[in-house]
């Protein structure tokens, strides 16, 4: 029988992957439940359902939070950690009613789901080629997973930058996430683009970005097929 802190804290055991893989749905959710309500003229309803799923999210999370803190036998460690202070950020201007919203950076949360899999047992197979696709299948599911997020942040960063002079065009973070896409992947189809000066140096970033996606996939794969049986 799994303690509490074996059930709070790892993923071998079936509480454990249970709690794990339904914070995990939880902040997918949450993600979803953001990106709406950037939507304009939202039906009145919606808007409520989303207000009330956003505080019961902010109420789980706080809760997890907290017993993450109370179960870590080096709390202090945990909370200035990369995951103890994403966890807080995603949560305290909820409390604090900063006007900075930063439900975005719940999506750096999702790395945890790597553990409920449990890919990083294969990290030494990295040096190991034998069939091309399946030798490079943990680094390409790990890089998609990274794109993904990538692609959220620069549609969420995209549209806080020109939303308040370009409403027509970045009406929602749905938009940012067109112009996320079409920029990450160099293709810059033109027909939405930054004006304001932090727009096009955020924009600057996105793009050197874009080009490492480009080219991480590209070199894994011609190292694999370099490498594989003849």
């Amino acid at each position: 029988m799994a303690t509490f802190k074996q059930v709070i804290e790892e993923n071998d055991n079936k509480w454990g992957k249970i709690v794990d893989i339904s914070i995990q749905t939880l902040i997918v959710l949450s993600l979803i439940s953001f990106s709406l309500d950037t939507v304009p003229d939202l039906d009145s309803e919606i808007s409520l359902i989303l207000e009330y799923f956003e505080l019961i999210s902010v109420v789980i999370f706080s809760i997890e939070y907290v017993l993450r803190v109370l179960v870590s036998s080096k709390r202090l460690k945990f909370m200035f950690s990369f995951y103890g202070l994403i966890d807080l950020l995603a949560i305290l201007p909820f409390y604090l009613s900063t006007g900075v919203d930063l439900r975005s950076v719940r999506a750096f949360r999702l790395f945890r789901l790597f553990r409920a899999f449990k890919l990083l047992k294969y990290s030494s197979a990295l040096s190991r080629f034998r069939i091309a696709f399946q030798s490079i299948r943990e680094e390409m599911i790990l890089f998609l997973f990274l794109t993904c997020i990538l692609l959220f942040l620069a549609a969420v960063g995209i549209y806080y930058f020109e939303n308040p002079v370009q409403p027509e065009k970045f009406t929602s973070v749905f938009d940012g996430l067109w112009w996320a896409v079409s920029s990450l992947t160099t293709v810059g189809y033109g027909d939405i683009y930054p004006i304001t000066v932090g727009g096009k140096i955020f924009t600057f970033f996105v793009l050197m970005i874009g080009l490492g996606i480009i080219a991480v996939p590209t070199g894994l794969l011609a190292s694999s097929l370099s490498k594989s049986p003849q």
